[in-house]
Formats: structure tokens, C-alpha cells, sequence
């Protein structure tokens, strides 16, 4: 199982195609102008509601926020906060559409896009991580928070991934969680691709979690309630087929690992010191 997890870690490290690079520095650089709660551990790629930056587009919602990649027309990725109070009996919207908060003057990706294509329209906020109203529901449907995912993935590991993370909030952990996409050509069940609806849409390599697990919650502690026993779960999962029946656990790796292949700083609000012990440990539970 080790020998396994060392290859994955190691075909990622090697990769040289990634959806998105910050040509920025890594300095400290903390994220404060938020209303919202998901972008509580920082803003990895200093994304900005700037016309000027169409492949690193801030939205911020109610629900979630992320960064939008105009070109690649799926996010680069999305942060969203996770806890009891976003769980609930709202049934699945199936409302696939356009996002409202983008440009009016910029081409959009629809659902039917993906049609045919042999891949899922795959969330990165999960339906039911927004089960608590039918409109929070809704808003996992726009199109920027779906990324095109091999069947075989979204409904295998990355599934099971999702709902552990349920299964820890209901447990009474608070989760914040950032996911996306990196490289170009995965495998659905059709075949290869790298693109989707006449080169709209890119399909990633491999896609990316990063599920921070508070023990208490952040309304009263904030970032305080860090500490270096902070559970940090990072994986990076292949898009491709073949895998429906794989452990997600097989394909963890590093938060440092992840942020050398991508280029970009996760967790930087935190102080340094604690940032460097979380980010280099393999999650092991």
C-alpha cells in the first residue's frame, strides 16, 4: 500500500501540466477581506473579482467561494466551509446551469456541454454538503463548481471521501474543505479527452482535496482552535477509470507535496510555524 501511495505521490510531483500557476511569490499573504467564513485559511492563488485576471476570477457566495478559470471553463478551485448547520433533507436540485456571478460578456459552460462525453459533470461542493435548504442546494449546480470527472472516480473514491467528511461533521467536527482540478486529458467512459463542448471545457489529469478537521469550532476560536495535532487530510486522485472500488486513503499525500506541484500557498493564514508542521504530514488515520 506504501509502495502504491510513493507512485502516486511521485507521477504527481512530476507533472509538469497544471490547470493553474501563481507567477507570484510565495510570501506571507493573508486573505482578510472575506464576509464569508470559506475562505477562512487564506486565498491560495490571490484570486480578485478583476476583470483583468478572467483565469483566476474571484466569486464569492453564500455557500462557497472559488476561483473561475475563463479559458479552462471550470474553476482552478472551490473552499467551502462544512458543518451541521449546512446538512439537512433538501433534496438534490438537479438544476445544472450557467453562474449568474460571472460577466455577462463572457462565454458560459452549460450542462449540456458535457453531454455525451462520457464523464460526470462532477461537483466540488457536493450536493449534500448543501442539504439544509433548497436554494443552498441549488447552488451546488452552477457550473463553476462542476469540473468534467471519470465516472469511475466520482463515483468511487471521491465519493467516499464526501461522505466521510459527513460522517465527521456528524460526529461534530466543523470541516473546512478546497478542491480542484490539475493537468489536461483524463479517461471517461468513452475514452480520452482533454477537452469537452467544442474546447470549452477542459478535463483535468487528476483532482485535488484538501479537508482541514477542526476539533472545535472556528465562530468561537477561530484560528486559535489550530494546533499541530490538527488533522490535515490532502489527496490527489487520477481521472480516470478503472479505480471505482479504490480507498480514497490510497491516494493521500501532503499538503506540501501538493502545494510544490501546483505553485500556489494553501493554509496561509495560518502563523508559519504551524503551517509548516500540518502541511508536512501525510494523513494516517
Amino acid at each position: 500500500m506504501k509502495f502504491r501511495r510513493l507512485l502516486v505521490v511521485g507521477f504527481f510531483l512530476v507533472a509538469l501540466a497544471t490547470i493553474f500557476q501563481t507567477k507570484e511569490p510565495l510570501t506571507k499573504w493573508i486573505w482578510t477581506s472575506s464576509s464569508y467564513p470559506h475562505l477562512l485559511f487564506g486565498n491560495p492563488t490571490h484570486s480578485q473579482r478583476d476583470l483583468g485576471q478572467p483565469d483566476n476570477y474571484l466569486i464569492e457566495k453564500k455557500q462557497f467561494a472559488l476561483s473561475y478559470n475563463r479559458t479552462n471553463g471550470i474553476p482552478n478551485w472551490v473552499s467551502w466551509q462544512l458543518n451541521k448547520d449546512w446538512l439537512g433533507e433538501a433534496p438534490r436540485q438537479n438544476d445544472f446551469r450557467p453562474d449568474p456571478d460571472l460577466p455577462d460578456a463572457w462565454s458560459v459552460v452549460t450542462g449540456r456541454d458535457y453531454g455525451g462525453s462520457g464523464f460526470d459533470r462532477g461537483h466540488l461542493v457536493p450536493s449534500e454538503d448543501r442539504g439544509d435548504s433548497i436554494s443552498d442546494n441549488s447552488s451546488t449546480f452552477v457550473m463553476t463548481n462542476i469540473i468534467p470527472m471519470s465516472p469511475d472516480n466520482n463515483r468511487g473514491p471521491w465519493e467516499k471521501l464526501e461522505s466521510y467528511s459527513r460522517r465527521l461533521v456528524n460526529q461534530g467536527k466543523e470541516l473546512y474543505i478546497i478542491a480542484g482540478g490539475d493537468g489536461e486529458g483524463g479517461t471517461g467512459s468513452r475514452g480520452r479527452k482533454t477537452r469537452l463542448g467544442r474546447g470549452k471545457v477542459l478535463v483535468p489529469a487528476r483532482l485535488w482535496k484538501i479537508v482541514v478537521v477542526m476539533e472545535s469550532s472556528p465562530r468561537t476560536a477561530g484560528l486559535g482552535a489550530i494546533n499541530p495535532d490538527t488533522r490535515v487530510i490532502a489527496v490527489v486522485i487520477p481521472n480516470r477509470m478503472g479505480i471505482a472500488n479504490a480507498d480514497w486513503r490510497d491516494f493521500r499525500i501532503s499538503v506540501d507535496a501538493l502545494e510544490d506541484a501546483l505553485g500556489v500557498d494553501f493554509l496561509s493564514n495560518l502563523p508559519s510555524k504551524l503551517q509548516d508542521v500540518l502541511e508536512k504530514r501525510i494523513d494516517q488515520r
